[in-house]
């Protein structure tokens, strides 16, 4: 009698990811979807009568997860975040549509007609602000991770010099970013300039005040989480 071996299991490849890495990957993907739905809704900047889009909040933290993916991982892989970021941004948008295209129920035609109305209203009005979003969306994160990377010195590098670098390069690519989403978005429509004026203000002005601490946060919170997972 013959004794026939079983056969070996084949292996399983596994890809290793630093949990940082993981988790601030789904922020990434979350914000790229947030962001195109909140800039319909433009908000004052009080005392004044600029205003700003209201998807700068979510645009801000893609620039700060970004920033730190440049900074732990490498120009390299965060330049690979924000091109798949189209996938969640695309994906979104079809979705949306399809949403739009089916017939509401019964039930809300009947007692909440005021509610679906203002549905349609809102996510039928978004459709340059959808295509405008990937231009400067693209544009603008990828200048960020190239001026943030161009910036970094030689050697070990302090918070200071971390949070420096993240203030520059938040603010120069966040002023062209309000100038092609603006423009592409909303010209047209009604008169621009206070949107636009305020937009870069405000942009500028986070980036310098408020950018450098998020990324110094990020960079010691994706830490924690690598370290964790070891």
């Amino acid at each position: 009698m013959t004794d026939t071996a079983a056969p070996a299991a084949p292996a399983v490849s596994t890809i290793s990811m630093p949990l940082g890495m993981f988790v601030f990957t789904l922020l990434y993907g979350g914000m790229t979807v947030l962001a195109g739905v909140l800039a319909f809704k433009q908000v004052q900047l009080w005392p004044t009568s600029l205003a700003v889009e209201s998807g700068i909040f979510p645009f801000l933290m893609l620039v700060v997860i970004s920033s730190t993916l440049s900074q732990l991982y490498g120009r390299d892989a965060a330049k690979r975040i924000v091109w798949w970021g189209f996938f969640p941004l695309g994906l979104s948008a079809l979705l949306m549509q399809l949403v739009l295209g089916l017939p509401a129920s019964s039930e809300m035609l009947a007692f909440r007609p005021d509610d679906l109305a203002a549905f349609e209203r809102v996510h039928q009005s978004t459709w340059r602000v959808w295509m405008a979003g990937p231009a400067s969306y693209i544009t603008s994160l990828l200048l960020n991770i190239w001026i943030f990377d161009r910036l970094r010195g030689q050697g070990e590098e302090g918070a200071i010099g971390l949070m420096v670098r993240g203030a520059i390069a938040s603010a120069l690519s966040q002023a062209v970013d309000s100038v092609i989403f603006i423009t592409l978005a909303f010209y047209g429509e009604f008169d621009i300039t206070d949107l636009m004026i305020g937009q870069v203000l405000a942009k500028v002005f986070l980036s310098v005040v408020l950018v450098p601490f998020l990324i110094t946060f990020g960079v010691k919170a994706a830490l924690w989480l690598d370290a964790k997972k070891a």
